[in-house]
């Protein structure tokens, strides 16, 4: 009998961005692969998928609706485990599925960084604690991306059947890497930019807590000793308007380069000297790693997700989010020192390759997953389909 895993999150872009190898896996050992989100993307790799409307707000009356929907399609589909992720498409699957757990369904929780941590607004405790507390109860695996929240969820005692902390979703390696200077210069030409620019990348949405103006204003504070820096920012959102706006007024907008949405940031990446960081909030940051595989070092504002992959001085520079003076200070010590610059970048390199590639994670993975499936093919064929499962690509 053909086994069905469900996949959950609040939106499909989610799936597209950090799951499709698992799909992939899953695929080849056997198993039909259902999702269920908002958003209707095509994504390979699906046997099924439902177009739910969840909410990223808690109080979106749409969700009422969304739970609903799920509840009768977790009961009509006879799986043999779920896998959500995200805080909203997290709570409802778990809350759907409570009456198959009881069939012996396994249902896994990711969470891609809890809303409530240290030195976060007293909202988001009120809201999101709660919630992932009382949650863990219906949950047989609590799997965290970074330690702090590891050590939270232990700490406060969230009953979940077991709680792991795995690094993150993998960078692809075969993809982000380091190029040499030539192909670099070359790629460069291609873009329009010259080979003595210095190129600094960014690739995340325009909103609140990706703070791209402290960017901004790091960038306004050195425009006259720097005259050679680029700063390249990748994304769309709710306040690209106002970040173009405000760039203009800090007098930098011929500095700054706003890509729109890059699916394909790769070679943004590999012709770039610097990854930029700025958020308030991150999990454990995709767009960080991917830089990092790619050779670069890391200035980043200091939030548990950064503070995890960047030892500050050795592969980057760590600084407050609200400091843009120090962030200049620092930003501009990478731009006078190539050779810095190449130091922190083989550093970062290091430690994707020994901790985060997504041959690493695949594997950390897999070991919680065969926990949790009946019937499993041979391990050593598994093991090796999850060394060529980046070649989805």
């Amino acid at each position: 009998m053909i086994k069905r895993v469900l996949f959950c999150a609040t939106v499909d872009i989610h799936f597209s961005k950090f799951h499709l190898p698992y799909f992939k896996w899953f695929k080849e050992n056997g198993w039909e692969v259902h999702v269920a989100a908002a958003g209707e993307l095509k994504l390979p790799f699906v046997d099924k998928r439902f177009i739910i409307p969840i909410e990223r707000s808690p109080i979106s009356l749409k969700n009422i609706m969304a739970y609903w929907q799920l509840k009768e399609m977790i009961q009509h589909n006879d799986y043999a485990l779920i896998h959500c992720h995200t805080p909203m498409g997290g709570a409802l699957t778990r809350l759907a599925a409570r009456g198959v757990r009881q069939k012996g369904v396994k249902v896994i929780y990711t969470a891609h960084g809890f809303h409530f941590y240290k030195g976060a607004p007293i909202l988001n405790w009120i809201l999101y604690y709660p919630m992932e507390r009382w949650l863990a109860h219906y949950t047989d695996c609590l799997i965290t991306i970074n330690q702090e929240d590891k050590s939270l969820a232990d700490q406060h005692g969230f009953k979940a059947g077991a709680t792991e902390h795995v690094h993150g979703v993998g960078v692809d390696t075969r993809r982000f890497y380091s190029i040499d200077e030539r192909s670099k210069q070359n790629l460069r030409i291609s873009y329009g930019y010259g080979a003595d620019e210095i190129l600094l990348f960014y690739a995340a949405e325009f909103n609140e807590n990706k703070n791209q103006r402290l960017m901004i204003d790091a960038l306004a504070l050195i425009k006259e000793d720097a005259p050679q820096v680029k700063l390249l920012l990748a994304g769309d959102g709710p306040l690209l308007a106002t970040c173009k706006k405000y760039a203009k007024t800090c007098g930098v907008a011929d500095r700054v380069k706003f890509l729109g949405y890059q699916d394909q940031v790769e070679e943004y990446l590999q012709m770039s000297d610097i990854v930029l960081a700025s958020s308030i909030r991150e999990g454990l940051p995709v767009n960080v790693m991917e830089g990092m595989a790619c050779g670069l070092p890391v200035l980043a504002s200091r939030n548990r997700g950064h503070n995890e992959l960047i030892v500050n001085g050795v592969n980057g520079y760590i600084v407050p989010y609200t400091d843009y003076r120090l962030f200049a200070s620092r930003l501009f010590q990478l731009i006078k020192s190539r050779r810095l610059r190449k130091q922190m970048g083989l550093e970062s390199m290091k430690v994707i390759k020994k901790t985060y590639s997504l041959q690493m994670v695949s594997t950390e993975l897999y070991e919680i997953y065969s926990r949790y499936m009946e019937g499993e093919p041979d391990r050593g064929k598994r093991e090796a389909d999850i060394v060529r499962q980046g070649e989805y690509l």
